[in-house]
């Protein structure tokens, strides 16, 4: 046999560099690995950044620091499911650092964590990758990328994972993602609401919590409702109330239920179920605040339907909500208000609920809590609207000046229902004088100046309720309230114009005022508005004339014409017409200018004597016959009669200027005037007519040409009574002759 010879081993390949063992205790060593071309070299410090960034957040700000991110975003796609796997993980756990965060945003890295949802993909990848877009879609552009990059599909189909943190992290993003309107919609078309009732099943707490959470954002919207109730949820809702074991699911629970009794079809389908009794008697034993306070939210969104609050008031939850206004939680009794304001629509709760609940609300208006002090004004409007008996609780419960105090809140909810309750209580005339007496005028003045619409219009409507008075008028003047409350009428919104215009109507039923609601400019304002069909209304035209009418020496100015029932009194002049966008002056303005060449601007100011005519004199006779008695008074006193040939040589203007040189002023009484022309006499008889009772028109013409309008009945001769016939009365020419309106005579005198 021959001898054996010994195989010799084969000696690796001389490009092959022996297995080396490295131990490295510094990230940065570590990082530099994550550029190596071998894979088990990637996952091996993929494995060793995960650990180091495990251990808190001042290691995932070194690897920032480091440039681990940039390096792992790469791996992220790499072919070894492993590496993958490794880089996903350090990157999920590093995105809970902000600048992680927005590093990530920018490499735009949404869409590479997407790809890494697939079925196909290893549960852990799932897991670290919906955490890492759990981490990101609390901000707004990363809920557009997710969603523009079809990332609702994945997440909704690993909502059904058997890996619980895969749904819980996948949940979540979800429960970020619905808080834009957009991804709710697209939610319910991708038929999230079969795999969230499921998880209300879940035996963990946190995933069972997330899914009614969701449930809650999602259910906002009609249609998801909707969706809601064909698949059973309610039923589910109601059992997680039922079920003592899961109180701590109630509080959300209720907040969906809250969402789904907004809808008529749903209230009735929970009260052919029972449901409606159930809820209330769980709400009535409940004392955690939360729970409290979902369940007034419940009750409020369930009295919109009429049927389903009559169940409301015969369960007695008015006592419930009593109750809760009662508890030390300011979120309660926000939510127990707002459940009040809702049930006042029902007759009988609303009468419940005011006598007792008001003095409860009024004590809470001394809050700090603004939202509560809302709350509550609206209540106390809801409660006292068209009830009188409710209005005159609030004020028995002294809340009068707590709600004049409310004018001041910073919310503007709170300061119009408080003007609204108050408006309320003013239709009482005892608790309207108080309401006055405690400075309401000078409290209205900063809502007049608000720039909210719905404070604007309440702020009108309440100074049109309470202007009724002179010494409330009075106080709106002095504290300046008239300025704001003309300039509400330039408002675009007709609520707020119609109720400005409404309560300059009121204010300017007396002359003091209606002269300075004039000074301001309302009447331009309103000329302007009546000019507009689209902008006029009943009180803009009604406004108009109230102002006119109690300030008449400019509607004398401005139309040329006083009626039967403008009574001239003493404290009227006439200054002539005032031109197109010119400005009327007042008496005291007027007083201060220097002696012009102008025409002179007649005053009246009669002693109470003067105005003691015979009657015979100032009577002028009929169907154009003249009088035999003597010339008419106003025509005695100015110069008497003139012969229409010689008007050109009756000189009035030089004893006018006469009057003007010696009074050093072009402010003249009417009583000084010896020699007059037509609008003298006009003038002296139309203010003579007006102390003795007979009605008389004053109109201007051109060219100092005026003339007075009287309407007088004639009797037939069998006795019969005519219709009134209006004539203009001579008091040039033949004073005493009347001319019949539209005959040729009458226009011959009122022109040259």
């Amino acid at each position: 046999m021959g001898k054996k010879v010994k195989k010799e081993t084969e000696s690796p390949p001389k490009d092959v560099f022996d297995p080396l063992m490295i131990e490295s205790k510094t990230p940065a060593t570590v990082v530099l690995m994550l550029s190596s071309p071998e894979n088990e070299v990637l996952a091996k410090a993929c494995d060793a950044l995960y650990k180091f960034a495990s251990k808190g957040d001042e290691n995932k700000v070194t690897l920032l620091g480091l440039g681990a991110v940039e390096h792992l975003y790469k791996l992220l796609s790499h072919e070894d499911p492993l590496v993958r796997r490794n880089a996903v993980m350090v990157v999920g756990i590093m995105a809970s650092n902000n600048d992680v965060k927005k590093l990530l945003r920018e490499l735009d890295v949404t869409n590479s964590l997407i790809s890494q949802l697939a079925p196909e993909e290893d549960v852990v990848i799932h897991e670290f990758a919906t955490l890492c877009l759990a981490y990101m879609a609390v901000e707004y552009t990363t809920k557009v990328k997710i969603f523009e990059q079809g990332g609702l599909e994945p997440l909704i189909r690993l909502l059904g994972s058997p890996d619980p943190d895969v749904t819980k992290n996948s949940l979540e993003c979800i429960y970020l993602l619905v808080q834009d309107f957009q991804n709710r919609a697209a939610v319910r078309e991708l038929n999230v609401i079969p795999p969230l009732l499921k998880l209300l099943e879940s035996e963990y707490p946190v995933i069972q919590s997330l899914a009614l959470q969701t449930l809650e954002v999602i259910s906002k919207d009609r249609e998801t409702r909707i969706l809601l109730e064909e698949y059973k949820g309610l039923g589910c809702l109601l059992n997680i109330l039922e079920n003592n074991e899961l109180n701590d699911l109630h509080v959300e629970t209720l907040a969906v239920l809250a969402n789904c009794l907004e809808d008529v079809h749903t209230l009735q389908q929970i009260q052919l179920t029972g449901g409606i009794q159930k809820l209330l008697s769980f709400l009535k034993v409940s004392t955690v605040p939360d729970i409290q306070k979902n369940a007034a939210k419940a009750i409020t969104n369930a009295a919109y339907d009429s049927e389903i609050l009559k169940i409301l008031h015969w369960e007695e939850v008015e006592t419930f909500l009593l109750r809760l206004l009662e508890t030390n939680n300011d979120d309660v009794k926000v939510a127990a208000s707002q459940a009040i304001s809702a049930m006042c629509e029902n007759i009988d709760s609303k009468c419940v609920l005011g006598l007792q609940g008001i003095p409860q609300l009024v004590k809470l208006l001394s809050s700090d809590n603004e939202e509560l002090k809302e709350a509550v004004v609206t209540a106390l409007n809801n409660l006292t609207t068209a009830n009188l008996r409710n209005a005159s609780v609030v004020a028995k419960a002294e809340g009068i000046a707590p709600l004049i105090k409310t004018l001041n809140a910073q919310r503007d909810g709170a300061i119009s229902n408080a003007i609204a309750v108050l408006t309320n209580l003013a239709l009482q005339e005892p608790i309207r004088a108080s309401i006055q007496s405690q400075g309401i005028m000078s409290a209205l003045v900063g809502p007049l100046r608000s720039t909210n619409s719905q404070v604007q219009s309440k702020a009108a409507s309440a100074v049109a309720a309470f202007a009724c008075d002179a010494g409330a008028r009075a106080e709106l003047r002095n504290v300046g309230g008239l300025g704001p409350l003309v300039e509400l009428l330039h408002s675009n919104y007709e609520e707020v114009r119609r109720n400005a215009c409404w309560a300059v109507m009121v204010c300017g039923s007396d002359e003091v005022t209606a002269f300075e609601l004039c000074r301001l400019g309302a009447l331009d304002i309103l000329e302007e508005i009546n000019l507009s069909s689209k902008r006029k209304n009943k009180f803009s035209e009604a406004a108009l004339e109230t102002l006119l009418d109690n300030n008449l020496s400019q509607k004398y100015s401005r139309m040329g014409y006083l009626s039967p029932s403008n009574i001239i009194t003493n404290g009227f002049y006439d200054c002539g017409q005032v031109k197109h966008g010119g400005k009327f002056l007042s008496l005291e303005e007027l007083s201060k200018q220097e002696l012009t060449d102008r025409r002179a601007i007649i005053f009246i100011n009669a002693k109470p004597q003067e105005s003691v005519v015979e009657v015979q004199e100032v009577s002028p006779s009929v169907s154009g016959r003249s009088s035999k008695e003597k010339p008419r008074f106003v025509a005695e006193r100015m110069g008497g009669p003139v012969e229409k040939e010689e008007l050109h040589n009756f000189c009035w203007e030089l004893d006018m200027s006469e009057i003007e040189f010696d009074l050093k002023s072009n402010i003249v009484p009417i009583g000084k005037i010896k020699r007059g022309t037509f609008y003298h006499r006009a003038l002296l008889f139309k203010v003579i007519a007006d102390r003795i009772g007979i009605g008389c028109s004053l109109v201007r013409g051109k060219y100092n040409r005026c003339w007075n309008e009287v309407k007088l009945v004639e009797y037939t001769p069998k006795g019969l009574l005519l219709p009134p016939q209006e004539y203009v009365v001579d008091v040039m020419f033949e004073p005493g002759l009347l001319f019949k309106q539209g005959s040729a005579k009458a226009d011959q005198y009122k022109r040259i």
